[in-house]
């Protein structure tokens, strides 16, 4: 039985893989069956149980978009109207972008403006209304509605619409209306909130082996998934509520298609949508604050649900892992492979994509490398003595470049998006984070 398998494996995939502590719950046909394994800091040596918690870091978009839904079911949010009629200090630089940009695009990571604003706003009741003020100068990477771009800072907004039509704080809403009515008591929305729980702490490798994470995320920006921390058997009753009702069926819909990265994908509304070898559509999201890593896959057709949560370690290889026995034996689903360089690498227009490619924090610049390579240099500007990061990339296909070497156990790939006038390459695309030439 899969309860079995996964409370045998876990403890022997986590010392494999270097993996610091974890959890695996597994949700079918109503029922979860859960393992834990590892310790919550490798300093303590406080061992991970069941009720732990753990940061489930961008999962949290689901759980925001969730709220956003049930505002849209009570007929109190229009998605297509504009951010302004509900929140109207909403700011960015560019004044007709902001005019313009619905809850929809935020939802969808299509609203096109910096992603990664991490501010520090405190953790009152007022920290979302400081972190839009924040928001005045923030650029615009793409036009509105032009390309899926992930956002942080869009979920922080909802997070604010959110508070503004329930008229409570945003942590406030997303115990009372999700948490309580899940029974979910041991799940923190506030750092305030992980005294007195049994919380595991982040893990980076240093030089001399893996160490707990000191810096605090910033509350601030929890509707994104700074904060929001609960076991894996709490994720999974929050995906059973999912399929259980025909509620929140709308934000299973296909709003976008973003660019290819290796591995397909759809976006719905805080869903990210996957379609396996057999037929079945899934849905799922994944999640990260430092040295935390977590996974959610479902397959709504066979009522069935994984979560994985981690602290430190080559988490994604201890996840595939799961994945691959769980939805193999429960669905029949072959997950898809990495995307590995071509043995005969698809042939690079140098010249369209060379030059300097800038974001709010770093300058890219693309140079030509050897054997019809790119070389991709990515310098910080706003960390002092952070060494520029200097990667080779090959052909792999006609609007995609991969990384020749891997990083986290898996090689990167660039979507090249755009072209301006001179057929130059306008975007450099990761996922992440676009940047523009």
């Amino acid at each position: 039985m899969i309860g079995e398998w996964i409370r045998r494996r876990l403890p022997e995939l986590i010392e494999e893989h270097g993996v610091v502590g974890a959890q695996v719950a597994v949700l079918h046909n109503g029922e979860i069956v859960d393992a834990a394994a590892g310790v919550l800091d490798n300093v303590t040596n406080e061992p991970v149980t069941s009720d732990s918690i753990f940061q489930i870091g961008s999962i949290t978009k689901v759980w925001t978009a969730t709220l956003v839904q049930e505002l849209v079911n009570e007929g109190l949010l229009d998605l297509d109207r504009p951010v302004r009629d509900v929140v109207p200090e909403f700011r960015l630089a560019d004044e007709r972008a902001a005019s313009v940009i619905t809850p929809r695009q935020l939802l969808c990571h299509t609203a096109g403006f910096e992603g990664d604003l991490f501010y520090d706003t405190g953790d009152g009741d007022d920290m979302l209304a400081k972190y839009l003020e924040r928001m005045a100068g923030t650029e615009q990477t793409t036009p509105p509605g032009e390309l899926y771009v992930y956002c942080n800072s869009g979920y922080v907004v909802l997070g604010r619409i959110v508070e503004v039509l329930r008229g409570k704080p945003f942590n406030t809403v997303l115990r009372e209306r999700l948490l309580d009515r899940l029974g979910l008591g041991n799940a923190a929305t506030r750092h305030a909130e992980y005294a007195g729980r049994r919380c595991a702490s982040g893990h980076l490798r240093g030089d001399d082996g893996m160490k707990p994470v000191t810096e605090k995320t910033p509350d601030g920006d929890s509707p994104a998934g700074s904060v929001l921390a609960m076991s894996a058997r709490d994720l999974l009753a929050f995906v059973r509520m999912h399929l259980g009702t025909t509620e929140f069926d709308a934000m299973r819909e296909t709003q976008v298609v973003p660019p290819d990265f290796g591995f397909g994908g759809r976006q719905g509304l805080g869903w990210v949508l996957h379609d396996y070898d057999n037929g079945l559509s899934g849905l799922g999201h994944v999640g990260s604050t430092p040295g935390n890593q977590a996974y959610l896959r479902v397959i709504p057709a066979c009522g069935l649900a994984v979560a994985v949560l981690t602290n430190g370690g080559a988490a994604l290889s201890v996840a595939r892992a799961v994945h691959e026995k769980v939805l193999g034996e429960l669905a029949n689903v072959t997950l898809r492979e990495p995307p590995e360089p071509p043995a005969v690498p698809v042939p690079i227009d140098v010249d369209a994509v060379v030059g300097v490619y800038r974001t709010l924090r770093a300058d890219i610049h693309v140079t030509a490398g050897e054997q019809g390579r790119v070389r991709v240099r990515a310098a910080l500007r706003d960390v002092d003595d952070a060494p520029a990061v200097i990667e080779e990339y090959t052909g792999f296909r006609d609007d995609a470049l991969i990384a020749v070497e891997q990083e986290d156990g898996r090689h990167g790939v660039v979507v090249l998006c755009g072209r301006d006038e001179k057929g130059r390459v306008k975007w450099l695309h990761w996922g992440r984070v676009a940047v523009r030439r």
